[in-house]
């Protein structure tokens, strides 16, 4: 639907960039050359979504937007900030209130994508506004307990017993077959702190926020992560590991700051699918602490059943709950000698999930950044992924959240 869009912006070559993707998508553009005049147009022209250029030097966009914010009136427009791509900057512009955060040079598909999406999800309060005035005009002796209570997730960790077993690919399309097939609200997030792949999975380029952005903010809390996330076109939304690996140590193990993240998401989707790293840290430890369910990726081969019985063994010790610790067999239809029954004959417990083997689908898809569940659900690695969904999407019991002290986690095996 055409709106009506205003750039703030003294740079001539970003006002031009925005006005001609905005115009090919039918909306009528406004022009400010700095935030007093942008004041002015806001309240005579009241346009659905604004462009503020924070300019070469960035600083605190706090007034600017609680200006901005001051001369709307009647319904709430979308303010997006546009500045440098360092963490200092993007952490600024999201705290001061601006409804999203674009880094320079702004790329023209992901402007429109973006900008899509805000303008959707704004043209959406008011109703939803409406509704909630109404309701509450219609209850209000309602006893407390009969309002609506807060979104509490599931949080699914996955895990893979060693590496190259395709941990990452059944997260991945785990979550867009969560979101696509049982329209749930999915974040997916790697955990794989110095060598993520989900940019290269999801032919993502390294400019786009991570989770440095979220550990690096005065307060981790709902609007900063909302605004951090990037929204990836299969629906499902991503927190990104650093897109360099001495970044990694901005995210402590001392503040638990990647349970916070976890937690912080969990009130806000569905699921949350984290795609944990093979070392067994801290970090790591502090997901499958507060996750519903474990899911362990295995293949049908000696090394891996090694392993998979020492990460059972582990999880026993540092006193997870057994029925939290389910094994997800890859490629079972691969010919390795070893059969599923043998399997469970020598783990002494069952393999609850089987994917089977497709290579033609699934390198094609990991060489393409375009995960199978997008374009090739009806492969025969799609259809059993989707059994797979079919069968986690259901409710589990609620678990004892699991927290290892120091010496517990001393006991953990070395695992390769």
């Amino acid at each position: 639907m055409p709106s009506r869009i205003l750039v703030v912006s003294p740079d001539p070559n970003l006002v031009s960039l925005l006005g001609q993707a905005m115009s090919r998508e039918g909306h009528e553009v406004l022009l400010a050359k700095n935030p007093a005049d942008g004041q002015r147009r806001i309240g005579v022209d009241r346009p659905a979504l604004t462009f503020l250029d924070m300019g070469q030097e960035g600083g605190d966009a706090t007034d600017t937007v609680g200006r901005l914010r001051g001369s709307q009136t009647g319904q709430r427009s979308a303010i997006v900030l546009i500045g440098e791509g360092d963490p200092a900057s993007r952490v600024r512009g999201l705290r001061s209130g601006a409804d999203d955060y674009m880094t320079k040079p702004v790329h023209p598909a992901e402007l429109v994508a973006r900008t899509r999406r805000l303008l959707a999800r704004m043209a959406q309060r008011p109703a939803a506004a409406s509704a909630g005035a109404a309701h509450a005009a219609a209850s209000s002796s309602a006893p407390v307990e009969h309002r609506p209570r807060p979104l509490r997730g599931e949080v699914h960790a996955y895990y893979g017993a060693k590496g190259g077993v395709g941990t990452t690919t059944m997260a991945i399309n785990a979550a867009i077959a969560l979101h696509r097939v049982a329209h749930r609200k999915v974040c997916l997030v790697d955990a794989n702190l110095q060598f993520g792949d989900h940019r290269v999975f999801l032919d993502l380029g390294p400019e786009r926020a991570s989770i440095v952005d979220a550990v690096t903010a005065p307060n981790i809390d709902a609007d900063l992560l909302r605004n951090l996330v990037v929204n990836h076109s299969s629906g499902v939304d991503l927190l990104l590991a650093p897109p360099s690996p001495e970044q990694a140590e901005l995210v402590s193990n001392d503040r638990h700051d990647l349970v916070r993240v976890v937690e912080t998401l969990r009130t806000l989707y569905d699921y949350v699918i984290v795609d944990l790293d093979k070392r067994l840290d801290d970090n790591a430890l502090d997901v499958i602490g507060t996750a519903d369910r474990l899911f362990v990726v295995m293949t049908a081969d000696l090394s891996c059943l090694k392993n998979v019985r020492l990460v059972l063994e582990t999880m026993s010790q540092i006193g997870t709950p057994a029925d939290k610790v389910e094994l997800l067999l890859n490629r079972s239809n691969a010919f390795t000698g070893i059969n599923v029954k043998s399997i469970e004959g020598v783990l002494k417990r069952t393999v609850e999930f089987q994917v089977v083997n497709d290579y033609r689908a699934a390198i094609s898809a990991l060489n393409s950044g375009d995960p199978f569940m997008v374009h090739r659900s009806d492969t025969p690695i799609g259809r059993s992924m989707l059994e797979f969904v079919r069968q986690i999407d259901t409710p589990v019991p609620v678990r004892h959240v699991v927290r290892q002290t120091q010496g517990q986690r001393q006991l953990l095996p070395a695992l390769t």
